[in-house]
């Protein structure tokens, strides 16, 4: 019972009426079936079967035979009603992909910033977005998110896009990026976790993520903007891959230096500066 309500519901979303699902699939429990016969199996009203009968049949999910002097029905082999809907389908997907691509094209959006909202909302764009990828990502993420992308990522490096960044966080999955130095002190002066996407040097995606349902962040395939974002996440990497190749007192220097760089440009009270020099890792 449990796999026929699915089914209903899948066969909803695809279109069909309650009265069309009913009836196909108690045709695939029981047949040949006549008109009466299905109606009352079905529990589809007398008056409509006939007019089912016809939608399912010039659907070319269900065929009627002459049996001596009534009229019987048959389903059409799931196998074969799939495959025609499926080929349906992709045939509709793909005129609906080249002709919006093209609209799109035409309308020449690339200058405009567009808000999304909501942290789920964020990472299912982001999803749609890698799942387009060609040639690139490039990243500055947080374990928190790189968590659900997880299965989208890899299937981009699987099909040869390249991965670059930096990585907020202690399990990092990807060599190819490279994690961030300082995560305590980045947390104590921004107290927020935020993300940087760029995708194939056409989209950027750049905002807050901790906030949850409040969660915000900007798409744009603008120039400038996806320009500047990328010299950000490739300024972070010569920061951090340089950091990382010196010796501790080679570290403690440069980081000393970086955090008086720092003060020197937000201004900082010199509680704060002391507090940032100590969270050193």
């Amino acid at each position: 019972m449990e796999k026929a309500t699915r089914m209903m519901k899948d066969m909803k979303t695809l279109g069909f009426s309650e009265y069309e699902c009913k009836a196909y699939l108690k045709l695939l429990e029981e047949f040949p079936l006549n008109g009466y016969a299905l109606s009352k199996a079905s529990r589809i009203p007398r008056s409509r079967i006939y007019e089912v009968l016809k939608n399912l049949i010039d659907k070319q999910m269900v065929f009627e035979q002459e049996d001596e002097k009534n009229r019987v029905y048959y389903p059409v082999e799931p196998k074969i009603f799939i495959k025609k809907l499926r080929d349906h389908y992709e045939k509709l997907f793909e005129d609906l992909s080249q002709y919006a691509g093209a609209l799109y094209q035409e309308v020449k959006q690339d200058y405009k910033l567009v808000v999304i909202t909501g942290r789920e909302n964020i990472i299912s764009f982001l999803k749609l977005l890698i799942n387009g990828a060609k040639e690139r990502v490039a990243l500055s993420i947080w374990e928190e998110e790189i968590k659900e992308l997880t299965y989208e990522l890899d299937t981009a490096l699987d099909r040869g896009v390249m991965l670059r960044g930096i990585y907020f966080g202690k399990n990092n999955a990807y060599k190819s990026l490279v994690p961030h130095r300082r995560i305590d002190r980045y947390m104590a002066e921004k107290k927020e976790r935020y993300l940087s996407v760029i995708i194939d040097h056409t989209h950027a995606v750049s905002g807050i993520m901790s906030r949850g349902a409040n969660a915000k962040v900007t798409w744009t395939r603008d120039e400038g903007f996806i320009e500047v974002s990328e010299d950000y996440i490739a300024h972070d990497l010569v920061v951090n891959l340089y950091s990382a190749s010196t010796d501790p007192e080679g570290y403690k220097k440069f980081e000393d230096f970086a955090d008086n760089v720092h003060d020197y440009y937000f201004h900082y009270s010199k509680n704060d500066l002391t507090a940032y020099k100590n969270l050193m890792e």
